[in-house]
């Protein structure tokens, strides 16, 4: 099984890594870092790259792909070089997933018209331009799509769709490999927890609102 994680430039770390640490544990997953170019590519802090190992033009046919976000879609959602290969590989894809704004990337290129998906809560309102349905939700599964919110529920929905594709005990033991146990020090991880100067503040500095 391949598995393609999508990078360029300005992604955001978790939203990649979540996934791969997850569904990179099947045991028959063969995972590729793919983008534009082959070689480094910059997450959105610009301190950390991760290695594309092969360009877009020479993963034709993954069985799963995963789209991270970043703090500035509309680059990518401009790109005819990304949007192509999306629409391409996803002809053939068993599962086309998404983190964060990474939704926005596959709204864009046509593929969650009339859909349910999930994104990061600042952008969710931009994804009814491309003919999808927000939902609140951190993990959303549409058909063969599955999108999850921002940045840190990469990791469940790398875990839900483990369970789908391996059952729940191997799921369950991955969750244990990898102690995930979230025990937060703050309960402010959606907009309806967080103070809400604190969720104003965030919106008046988001690039798209």
């Amino acid at each position: 099984m391949q598995i393609a994680v999508l990078l360029y430039d300005r992604f955001t770390a978790l939203d990649a890594i979540g996934p791969f640490d997850t569904l990179g544990r099947l045991p028959d997953a063969e995972v590729v870092f793919v983008s534009e170019r082959p070689g480094p590519v910059r997450t959105d802090n610009g301190a950390l790259a991760l290695v594309a190992d092969k360009a877009l033009g020479e993963v034709t046919r993954p069985d799963i792909v995963i789209v991270p976000g970043g703090p500035h879609p509309e680059v990518e959602m401009k790109n005819p070089a990304v949007l192509e290969w999306l629409r391409a590989v996803d002809a053939t894809t068993t599962w086309t997933t998404s983190v964060c704004t990474g939704s926005l990337l596959l709204a864009a290129a046509g593929l969650l018209d009339g859909r349910r998906a999930a994104g990061h809560w600042l952008f969710l309102d931009q994804l009814p331009r491309f003919g999808a349905e927000p939902t609140g939700e951190r993990v959303v599964f549409d058909g063969k799509y599955v999108t999850a919110a921002g940045v840190s529920s990469g990791i469940d929905m790398g875990l839900t769709l483990l369970g789908r594709i391996a059952g729940d005990e191997f799921a369950q033991t991955v969750q244990l490999m990898t102690e995930y146990d979230p025990q937060p020090p703050y309960d402010a991880g959606s907009p309806d927890k967080a103070p809400a100067e604190l969720v104003a503040r965030l919106r008046g500095n988001s690039p798209l609102v």
